[in-house]
């Protein structure tokens, strides 16, 4: 499937991403994320790795776009917990 990613046309298919990342290392997920063979990786790491160009180059919306077309399941970015109140008795070291 032809795919534009950072103003490029790629020829993508889902054989083709799904082994390009066997082996790969998942990073930690921090923002939007995509199951692939059963691991989650940040749709950054996968765009970096199937375009072989540099992050800052596109988006995370692009890639989570050629992502989708392709079949592959997208996830958005994990809430974030929010930081615990401290109650006044407590100590400075939340002891």
């Amino acid at each position: 499937m032809r795919c534009v990613i950072a103003r490029f046309p790629f020829d993508l298919t889902k054989s083709e991403v799904e082994q390009s990342m066997d082996g790969v290392a998942p990073e930690p997920v921090t923002g939007v994320s995509v199951t692939i063979d059963g691991r989650k990786y940040p749709v950054m790491q996968v765009g970096e790795v199937i375009t072989r160009q540099n992050r800052r180059d596109f988006t995370s919306f692009e890639m989570r776009r050629a992502l989708t077309r392709l079949g592959f399941t997208c996830h958005d970015a994990p809430p974030v917990a929010p930081p615990r109140a401290v109650r006044a008795d407590e100590d400075m070291l939340g002891w």
